[in-house]
């Protein structure tokens, strides 16, 4: 199992390799320049605080790095941290016996991909077909799914809807009763979709962009 103390490490290493400081490497990701400040790895009460997967999907984009180089920065032992996540093409996800009714994967039918362990059990990993999503997301691209992951406003998300379609967007908005979804190609219109017309909606944690 990781240590707390290899993970923050190897942001720290990231960190250094690229000559930035940990704050540098939060900034330069987008995130809040405390991030990754040692005073933030422990809340005030003693609890162990862990970098988001999200996070450490942000600090790669921005530097290039891959997810074998930050692997290698935990250590030896790092491939046995891989673990196996269902994998379904975005095309697919649609036909029915692949989600059960809360957006958890079901069935059979899915392949597997090897991934650094994600927090979430149920994550599961979609590949693009398409230029539905470009920019954003370009065909063969894989993203990685978060169903109990806390869905916020501007987070990518993956919805489907009770009719069987399935969208990869932006949340734009949620109300009592519709779901407002921010299209990812300017190309395709935005998307508002009533709550009883949704079946779930579940926010993206990284891609492989």
């Amino acid at each position: 199992m990781l240590s707390h103390a290899q993970v923050w490490t190897a942001i720290d290493q990231l960190a250094e390799r690229f000559g930035m400081s940990p704050s540098g490497l939060a900034k330069k990701a987008g995130l809040d320049p405390t991030t990754f400040n040692k005073s933030k790895r422990k809340s005030p009460d003693g609890r162990l605080r862990w970098p988001s997967t999200e996070s450490i999907a942000k600090i790669l984009d921005a530097t290039g790095a891959s997810i074998d180089l930050f692997m290698s920065m935990l250590g030896p032992n790092a491939p046995a941290h891989r673990r196996p996540l269902p994998l379904i093409g975005l095309a697919q996800a649609g036909d029915g016996g692949f989600f059960d009714d809360g957006g958890f994967p079901a069935g059979a039918g899915w392949d597997e991909i090897e991934f650094p362990a994600v927090a979430d059990p149920h994550a599961y990993a979609l590949e693009i077909s398409g230029d539905s999503m470009m920019p954003a997301y370009r065909d063969g691209d894989i993203v990685i799914v978060s169903p109990g992951a806390p869905v916020r406003r501007g987070d990518r998300v993956v919805a489907k809807t009770v009719a069987g379609e399935v969208l990869a967007k932006e949340l734009k908005r949620q109300t009592a009763k519709t779901v407002e979804l921010r299209s990812l190609n300017p190309a395709h219109p935005d998307r508002t979709i009533p709550l009883n017309e949704l079946r779930w909606i579940a926010r993206i944690v990284w891609s492989s962009q």
